[in-house]
């Protein structure tokens, strides 16, 4: 049978359009990367033990107890009505999850407040909803699709007012710091581009423990100093309060 001369038009669906605009706006931020190979053996070793958190709630967990210790990671540059900068109270995690919709694969944002104050598990449990529960049930996927079928015009200026007018609304509605990985896939991401003031990543992680963790950051808002410190003080945190949750929770669990 011979194949067709001519492939065919596809349209934009709704998810697709939102990425398309969310990169318009991350495209406008002056951001750089910065890594660090960290050391995290003890933790892989703790969750081959036993119940075992998920490396996402981990890495969430640990950068915003980190952000209780360096405020820069909770502020955000607002251009309007003046130029200035916002820092939020506590962190707001915005999780990109993939999830199969209507035919397509699609990535869409979910926010989880405060993760340094949740324990582990009930990190998990979050995550668990917004991966298994059916697309238009969570609220925060059914706000994007919602967005996505608007007309351009009305698309952009709504996501314009949320991120450049009010801190405290772009931090409740979209978060202070994005979380994505695609470690699992032996993927390693160099730049990806957020609109958010700083993006957070991680590479595959090996048996004996081994990781790249990256920040990605506007330096509108920090200097690459104060991420390196961060870089470092996450690592601590990991082989810290994380490992000790961890083992805890194990401990009462074999009780």
């Amino acid at each position: 049978m011979d194949q067709p001369r001519k492939g065919r038009n596809l349209r934009l669906t709704p998810a697709r359009k939102m990425v398309l605009e969310l990169l318009h706006h991350a495209r406008k931020v002056p951001s750089l990367p910065l890594a660090r190979t960290m050391h995290v053996g003890d933790v892989v070793q703790a969750r081959r033990q036993g119940p075992a958190p998920s490396w996402t709630a981990i890495f969430m967990k640990a950068y915003g107890i980190v952000a209780q210790r360096f405020p820069e990671l909770r502020r955000a540059f607002i251009p309007m009505p003046w130029r200035h900068l916002y820092e939020h109270p506590f962190s707001e995690c915005a999780v990109l999850i993939e999830r199969d919709w209507e035919g397509e694969g699609i990535v869409l944002g979910a926010k989880i407040r405060a993760p340094e104050n949740q324990p582990l598990v009930g990190l998990d449990g979050h995550l668990r909803y917004f991966r298994e529960a059916p697309v238009l049930e969570v609220n925060y996927f059914r706000q994007t699709l919602r967005l996505g079928r608007l007309p351009g015009v009305l698309r952009r200026f709504t996501v314009w007012h949320t991120l450049y007018l009010s801190g405290f609304k772009r931090a409740k509605r979209v978060g202070t710091f994005m979380l994505s990985s695609l470690g699992n896939l032996g993927i390693e991401q160099f730049h990806p581009l957020t609109p958010l003031t700083t993006y957070l990543t991680y590479g595959p992680i090996s048996s004996a423990g081994e990781v790249t963790a990256k920040i990605i950051y506007d330096h509108r808002v920090m200097d690459g100093r104060v991420v390196g410190r961060c870089l470092n003080e996450l690592e601590t945190v990991l082989n810290g309060p994380i490992l000790r949750e961890i083992r805890e929770r194990q401990q009462r669990e074999a009780a």
